[in-house]
């Protein structure tokens, strides 16, 4: 074992090629391996193994040791499991950034859509919709108010793109690769993030989505989940909700009774 440590290259079992072009610990297969200067390195693909042999000296380290790349982690969980607020700790606690999968998805077409969508927005989207004026200054302009939200509704158009992000907010339909390489390939390869690192909160979800990290050789350092119990989960959740609840059932009977003395000045 310690020969082996000894001969092993300056990236050891990682990919040098990866590490210097895209600056990813990427780690390197057994049966993509060379040679050079009596010291072995592992290649992620037999291309990357040529590429080296063509030009070693430009892989291997000189006067200074080669650098590592920031720390780049993916934090998994159940929804209400707390991985923002870990994320969010992690993140200020190493200065790392912090990327909510999710929120960013909404951040992206949000322009167009004008507000959050998805399953947990719906119902407060459509009591906003539903919402009758009250005042009559508000009754006089209702329908003008009415004519220019379904006009800002009718000027509402996504692009293929921001659809197919649409519809994995709404119903989790898969993103295709080549929407996910618009979005996830940035926080690899470009600046800020390429030199600082980050915690990625709530992504990959799906086997898929871990398949398109492998394919892209998009390696995070660390992969954590986090494990909560059901009963914990219900209890972070539960309170919100009902009070939520109750806030709704109270200000439908205000609503009632503002109704009701409306009337009755209407009346006299």
């Amino acid at each position: 074992i310690k020969q082996k440590k000894r001969h092993m290259g300056d990236t050891k079992h990682f990919c040098p090629v990866s590490l210097k072009e895209h600056f990813v610990l990427h780690p390197g297969l057994q049966e993509y391996a060379a040679k050079y200067k009596e010291k072995i390195y592992y290649f992620s693909t037999s291309e990357y193994r040529d590429k080296f042999l063509k030009n070693p000296e430009e892989y291997v380290a000189h006067n200074e040791p080669i650098q590592a790349p920031p720390l780049r982690v993916c934090l998994l969980g159940t929804h209400g499991a707390g991985k923002t607020t870990c994320a969010r700790q992690i993140a200020d606690k190493l200065g790392i950034f912090h990327i909510q999968f999710e929120e960013y998805l909404q951040e992206l077409i949000l322009p167009k859509t004008r507000r959050k969508v998805g399953p947990q927005f719906d119902e407060e989207h459509e009591e906003d919709d539903n919402k009758i004026p009250v005042l009559s200054e508000e009754l006089e302009d209702s329908s003008q108010t009415k004519t220019e939200t379904e006009k800002s509704k009718q000027e509402e158009v996504l692009t293929e793109e921001e659809e197919a992000i649409k519809a994995n907010l709404m119903d989790s339909k898969e993103l295709p690769p080549e929407v996910l390489d618009n979005i996830v390939l940035d926080w690899w390869k470009k600046e800020p993030f390429r030199s600082t690192g980050f915690i990625l909160d709530g992504f990959p979800r799906t086997v898929d989505e871990a398949q398109y990290l492998s394919e892209r050789g998009l390696c995070p350092d660390v992969a954590v989940y986090i494990q909560v119990e059901d009963s914990d989960i219900l209890d972070r959740l539960f309170p919100p909700r009902l009070k939520k609840w109750k806030d709704k059932r109270q200000r439908k009977k205000e609503y009632k009774e503002k109704m009701k003395d409306l009337k009755a000045k209407m009346r006299v």
